[in-house]
């Protein structure tokens, strides 16, 4: 994120992040995600776009002040991702509901569909590949990132190094620690 952030830094260019959490699932929808994005997107100009500005005191006027739909929210950000490059960040996401996967998935089509500059970069564990490849079609290319052993063993040592209770473990415990956990590591 921060690279990113650093390369259109002064390129009037959106990036926008989303960190999907385990224990807040509830609360993260598919309406929260872009919203939160619009968001992100609308105060990092500087200025509100005028349709936006339009589009969100209707939706104040019409229902006591309700907040915007996920459909009104995909209209937004097609405004503003259609004129100029736009990059949005989703992490771990298959942290997201299957539900609100898929009405994510669909929403961002939307937006790809009429956005040809947006770009969207999302992690999540492998098995969650197949479900963007199949909503993404096309729209999507995937990218395997597993860590090198040597990179687990070193972090595995330095987290043993600074053990509250060193004591409570001998060298067999730790070496059959260093063995066991890196083989089942995989792609995590």
């Amino acid at each position: 994120m921060d690279t990113l952030c650093d390369r259109t830094r002064g390129q009037s260019t959106p990036v926008t992040c989303f960190y999907f959490d385990f224990t807040e699932r509830k609360e993260q929808s598919a309406t929260n995600v872009l919203g939160s994005s619009l968001k992100q997107m609308v105060s990092g100009t500087g200025r509100i776009p005028e349709e936006i500005w339009h589009a969100l005191r209707e939706q104040k006027e019409a229902v006591s002040g309700r907040r915007p739909q996920l459909v009104d929210i995909v209209k937004m950000l097609q405004l503003i991702t259609s004129s100029q490059r736009t990059y949005m960040c989703i992490d771990a996401l298959d942290e997201c509901t299957t539900a609100q996967r898929f009405r994510l998935f669909d929403s961002l089509k939307e937006i790809l569909d009429k956005s040809p500059n947006a770009r969207v970069f999302m992690t999540g564990r492998p098995h969650i590949r197949a479900e963007i490849e199949n909503h993404l079609a096309g729209r999507a290319a995937s990218v395997s990132v597993s860590p090198a052993r040597d990179d687990i063993v070193s972090y595995i040592r330095f987290r043993l190094s600074h053990d509250e209770t060193p004591d409570a473990m001998d060298m067999s415990l730790e070496a059959d620690i260093l063995e066991k956990i890196p083989e089942n590591i995989s792609e995590m």
